[in-house]
């Protein structure tokens, strides 16, 4: 490996780093931001350290899963199990925890109740025609409801 390459190795991590974080704002995906943080930390190791370039891959490598994993973290949504849906273009699972008057008496534990301009299957206790009712979960189709 040239000389000027081992002096300056810590200077071209980072330089690594800045281009790739540049990356992350021409095209976002909150990915690249990441790495180049850990390009960004590998630089101020090697020049911490005096790494060598074997050495330096190897710490980019794990500050480069370091990095990701944490960015996982930081950017999950609180409460949120890992890989659940978020709710979008699933109506139904939007409606959970809000509250809704039934339009006729529940018989044999099924209704209905009007959601805007659509109308839903609902299951649950036998409840009379008017009665708020809120929405604890969906089974496909059909929401679940308790008395509000």
């Amino acid at each position: 490996m040239p000389d000027w390459l081992m002096v300056h190795n810590g200077w071209l991590w980072a330089i690594l780093g800045l281009v790739l974080i540049g990356g992350e704002v021409l095209a976002p995906g909150v990915f690249l931001i990441w790495l180049g943080l850990a390009a960004l930390l590998t630089g101020a190791a090697v020049g911490a350290f005096g790494l060598g370039w074997q050495a330096a891959c190897i710490v980019f490598a794990l500050f480069a899963v370091a990095c990701v994993a944490a960015g996982r973290l930081l950017t999950r949504r609180r409460n949120e199990e890992p890989d659940a849906a978020t709710g979008l273009n699933d109506r139904g699972r939007q409606l959970i925890g809000k509250v809704f008057r039934l339009e006729a008496t529940m018989t044999g534990g099924e209704g209905r109740i009007r959601v805007g301009d659509s109308s839903w299957r609902v299951t649950g206790p036998e409840l009379l025609a008017g009665t708020e009712i809120r929405v604890v979960r969906v089974e496909g189709s059909t929401l679940v409801v308790e008395k509000a």
